[in-house]
This record gives structure tokens, sequence and C-alpha cells, in this order.
């Protein structure tokens, strides 16, 4: 089911590409081509012709989007690939340890930037 949507998805998608191309954006575009007014298809049929197959073609790619979001295949393991590979960690892996800031002499911590932190200010 979900193989299906997807393919209708991608034709729907390649539809309204061409028919995106095929429209000119100062309204001419096909119509143009026609020279006289008589025509079966008209300047002004035309023009309607592709607004309504651009509207129809974006609204079928959102509903057929909203079924395939519906229509994901669901697996036998349930929760992310991230959790699943962290419950199948090996038991004897160990965190690696970052060293601590550096103590002075008198056993007070210092800043990273090297200056002393309010503890370490006299009062005057």
């Amino acid at each position: 089911m979900y193989t299906v949507i997807t393919v209708l998805i991608v034709i729907a998608c390649i539809l309204l590409i061409l028919i995106v191309l095929v429209q000119n954006p100062k309204g001419g575009g096909l119509a143009s081509n026609f020279s006289s007014s008589n025509q079966i298809m008209g300047v002004r049929k035309t023009t309607d012709f592709l607004e309504k197959s651009t509207w129809t073609l974006a609204g079928a790619m959102l509903v057929l989007c909203v079924i395939a979001i519906l229509a994901i295949p669901k697996g036998e393991r349930e929760g992310s690939a991230i959790q699943h590979q962290l419950e199948n960690a090996p038991a004897g892996t160990v965190m690696p340890s970052f060293p601590t800031e550096p103590a002075t002499t008198d056993g007070s911590a210092t800043t990273s930037t090297g200056n002393p932190t309010q503890e370490e200010i006299p009062a005057e």
C-alpha cells in the first residue's frame, strides 16, 4: 500500500512540474501559442485548465502525503534506531572521562581564563 501511494506521489510531482513549466508567469504560457480566438481551447480556456490542473495536482499531493504518513509500515521493533542501538550496545563500554579544571596550590579552583574566582579575590 505504501509503495503504491509513493508511486502516485511521484507521478503527481512529475505532472505538476510539467504543468508549471508550461505556464508563463505573466499569463501567456501555452495560451500565447494560439493566434486566433475561435480555437476549441481559446486563450482563456487554456489558462483556466492549467490553473485548475495545478491546484488539483497540488491538492492531490497534499492528500497523498497525509495518506502516506498514515500508511507507513510499522516494524516489529518500536522506538528509534538510535534507541535500539543503545539497548544492544556491548556491556563493557566505558564513557571517557574528561579532565576538570586545574586546582591551584591552595586547593581552590581557577576559571578557564586563568582569572581567580569570586572566592579567591580578597576583600578590601
